[in-house]
């Protein structure tokens, strides 16, 4: 036997009996235990406790089968709907760089581009999953534009997955059914944006939204109630930078006309620009109706005609 060999033979020996003597007591020699409970650790024969305040590296909860573990269990990336796999797919970065920042030898890109290639097949394995990413992209790039929150984009997400589920997209288009799916999301959120907007960035026409979405609303037998054109008057008020006097006026022009049934067929977001603009007016601050038909989508002509009727219902209004 070489003397190396020796000394990794004594080195071996003295760790182990170092590691028997931390797990004995250091008074009886006895066998030291875990009380998870208190976070000590004691001596099982005399009593002892050896440590005190140990630090509890398991879970804050407590789980009764494999089931509810895994439910409770926050390891790894969080879950979305956003994505056709859930998120829970490797996704390979398009930089050709290591761990360093370094770039990657040309022998080293081909290969990467190679594993991306596969990667992406195995990430869709079917046609359903297919169109389930083409349509999440699309409600993603439209929300992005329209500034749409996260909360809103998931629950388009869902939306648009029950309707792939239930065989509602044959005969429509795959765009079609996704504006739907973000148009009614965004009304049940409380933060509606109009056709003509939705319109801009979609890349259907909008009368194939409209129809596709009472379509959805109607076979999926979702809850959304009418709109309000109280929910506009915070976006438009912020883009046209008017002050909060304004907008709590404008607010107020938009009941008195809900009380007198002003805006009983109208459209409300003709309604809430021209509560808007009629707002900006009573305060002396200067919004020209070009301004706000411009950041509502509608035209002078339909600011004008509620204006007045807005201001008329105000005056009718008991005080």
């Amino acid at each position: 036997m070489t003397d190396t060999s020796i000394r990794e033979r004594t080195s071996d020996e003295r760790s182990t009996e170092s590691e028997s003597e931390s797990l004995a007591c250091p008074e009886c020699g006895g066998k030291l235990v875990s009380d998870e409970e208190r976070g000590e650790t004691v001596c099982a024969d005399c009593g002892l406790v050896v440590e005190e305040d140990e630090i509890d590296r398991g879970p804050e909860w407590r789980a009764f089968d494999a089931a509810e573990k895994d439910e409770k269990s926050r390891v790894g990336a969080p879950t979305t709907k956003m994505m056709h796999d859930d998120g829970l797919s490797t996704n390979i970065g398009w930089q050709d760089k290591d761990a360093y920042g370094q770039s990657l030898s040309s022998r080293q890109r081909e290969k990467m581009s190679r594993l991306r290639t596969w990667n992406e097949r195995f990430r869709t394995r079917d046609s359903k999953e297919r169109n389930l990413k083409q349509a999440l992209g699309e409600i993603d790039r439209m929300a992005s534009a329209l500034g749409l929150p996260d909360t809103v984009r998931e629950t388009a997400s869902v939306i648009y997955r029950r309707a792939l589920d239930e065989d509602l997209l044959p005969g429509r288009s795959i765009e079609g059914v996704a504006t739907a799916s973000l148009y009614a999301a965004a009304r049940q959120a409380g933060t509606p944006r109009s056709l003509d907007e939705i319109e801009t960035v979609s890349r259907v026409d909008r009368a194939e939204v409209a129809r596709t979405y009472r379509y959805v609303v109607r076979e999926l037998g979702l809850e959304i109630q009418p709109a309000d054109p109280e929910q506009y008057v915070p976006r438009f008020a912020s883009e046209l930078e008017i002050s909060d006097e304004a907008e709590m006026r404008a607010r107020e022009l938009l009941r008195s006309a809900k009380d007198s049934g002003v805006h009983s067929g109208k459209s409300p977001v003709g309604m809430a620009a021209a509560a808007v603009y009629a707002a900006a007016l009573l305060t002396n601050e200067q919004v020209t109706q070009s301004e706000v038909g411009e950041v509502a989508s509608v035209s002078e002509v339909t600011i004008r005609n509620r204006y007045h009727e807005l201001l008329d219902a105000d005056d009718a209004a008991p005080v």
